[in-house]
């Protein structure tokens, strides 16, 4: 099959568009025809090494966790999808090999929800990893309650757009940093937007002046240090870029796939509550533009890779995945 894969750590350079292995499908897997994938910034930290630490990386690596796409065949201890059926998926494993910019992927059933019906499969490809940090950082580590006071950093990108909506439909007050050119779009989904930068505590306080309930770091460093100062005497915190952010008394969350939750983000979608914003849209063959365009670090919502499939039917994939 096509896909995207990098044979060494590096930048944008080291990816390629070719062949690449077709994936096996394992017991409690499902094979997915790719129509759509998000890049995340966690994906290009990955391509340069950056967490070679804690994930085993075995070369050649195709990039990317975010999907949605059909399910071509189940694996035989699969009972909760079938083929045909339209799916998403953060399809994170514990090892960096096998990912999602390719034309099919492998993904275990724990990983998946089915699609929202009203998202498109760019959309949809789009919510999957930001939607569930969003929704596990908020309503589980922070415990976000109504009438409380947020912050959220970086409001207009991929994980603060979703955590902004999230937020406000838990019924919380939203201050959001967000460059000026992005300040109308963060009062689109809600929140009341605050140019981040020098004298941002003091355009917070001027918000909230006995401070925040909590605060929600996608920065880290200096971004952290301002948000634990930030806080109210019962403030919490919590850093998705960070892990010192325990040295501030906050917790430091990575995202982790979870059907259940991500069933409940395709509930939030199909009611309206959480939208997803696709800012660029690259064909498979253009994922390092894709990727470039990602670590420029000013993506509203998010950029996402399409696969152009001709109107076929799924029966040819089944030749294409060794296994069941």
């Amino acid at each position: 099959m096509k896909g995207i894969s990098y044979s060494r750590y590096g930048g944008p350079e080291v990816l390629a568009y070719g062949e690449v292995r077709d994936p096996k499908v394992g017991p409690d897997s499902v094979l997915v025809k790719v129509r759509a994938a998000a890049v995340n910034p966690v994906d290009w930290k990955c391509r340069e090494g950056r967490l070679d630490a804690s994930l085993e990386t075995v070369f050649p690596v195709v990039p990317g966790w975010d999907v949605s796409g059909v399910v071509v065949r189940p694996g035989p201890a699969v009972t909760e999808f079938s083929a045909g059926d339209e799916v998403i998926g953060y399809v994170r494993e514990d090892f960096l090999s096998r990912g999602t910019f390719a034309e099919y992927v492998a993904a275990p059933v724990r990983t998946l929800a089915r699609k929202p019906r009203n998202l498109t499969w760019e959309e949809a490809a789009g919510l999957p990893l930001v939607g569930l940090t969003a929704y596990q950082v908020l309503v589980k580590a922070l415990q976000v309650q109504r009438d409380e006071t947020v912050l959220v950093h970086a409001a207009a990108g991929g994980v603060g757009s979703i955590a902004v909506q999230i937020a406000r439909h838990l019924g919380a007050r939203v201050i959001g940093t967000a460059s000026e050119t992005n300040h109308d779009f963060v009062r689109s989904l809600g929140g009341e937007p605050v140019t981040y930068g020098d004298g941002l505590a003091e355009r917070v306080r001027g918000l909230a002046p006995e401070g925040v309930d909590a605060a929600f770091d996608t920065i880290g460093g200096d971004t952290l240090r301002t948000s634990a100062n930030l806080l109210a005497p019962e403030g919490r915190l919590v850093s998705i870029a960070d892990p010192d952010a325990v040295d501030y008394g906050g917790r430091y969350c990575f995202v982790r796939p979870d059907s259940e939750d991500l069933t409940r983000l395709v509930e939030l979608a199909e009611q309206g509550v959480v939208s997803v914003h696709v800012s660029e849209t690259y064909p498979l063959q253009s994922a390092a533009e894709a990727y470039r365009s990602n670590e420029e670090g000013r993506t509203r919502g998010k950029i996402v890779v399409t696969v152009e499939w001709e109107e076929e039917g799924e029966a040819g994939a089944e030749t294409r995945a060794t296994g069941w």
